[in-house]
């Protein structure tokens, strides 16, 4: 199975590609695409639409996971990146693929087992589980790795509660 983890963002979306076969699990891709602010929002939402279209073509994922937004702040962002969450999830649905969303908590108790993990800790866990070398830069790529690896074993534990 091939899983695309996203890690939604306006200014930068991170995506994780991730191939999961039993209990091993290879990084096919991970990045960034990123939008300058500089660009109208529209602009922006094609350009993180059709980088994440291809994407979706190139590694043809069988499921998507995203994680939901969590914003305490400034409304102004939270609504701006909502927007392109939307177009994130849109372009999944589009392309006919399984959505999965998980809160920051889900995916920080199922990479650390602690769902108060600092983004350092989360980062060398990442590094670990997946047997990479270096952690995943920019911190986005990291963090969508890590939505792929949640929803990797989501569906492991899913297929083990069938089973008994």
């Amino acid at each position: 199975m091939i899983i695309l983890g996203i890690d939604p963002g306006i200014a930068i979306m991170g995506y994780g590609v991730l191939e999961v076969n039993g209990n091993r699990y290879k990084v096919l891709e991970n990045g960034v695409v990123t939008t300058s602010s500089k660009t109208k929002t529209p602009e922006r939402l094609k350009i993180l639409y059709d980088n994440l279209n291809d994407i979706i073509k190139q590694y043809k994922p069988d499921e998507f996971a995203i994680e939901e937004l969590f914003f305490n702040q400034n409304v102004k962002t939270a609504i701006t990146v909502g927007h392109a969450r939307g177009v994130q999830v849109l372009c999944a649905q589009v392309n006919n693929l399984p959505i999965y969303e998980y809160t920051p908590l889900q995916i920080k108790q199922a990479i650390t087992g602690f769902g108060r993990a600092n983004k350092k800790q989360m980062q060398e866990t990442v590094t670990t589980l997946l047997n990479l070398s270096e952690i995943p830069k920019p911190d986005d790529a990291a963090d969508a790795l890590a939505v792929s690896l949640t929803h990797a074993f989501s569906q492991r534990f899913k297929e083990q509660f069938r089973m008994n």
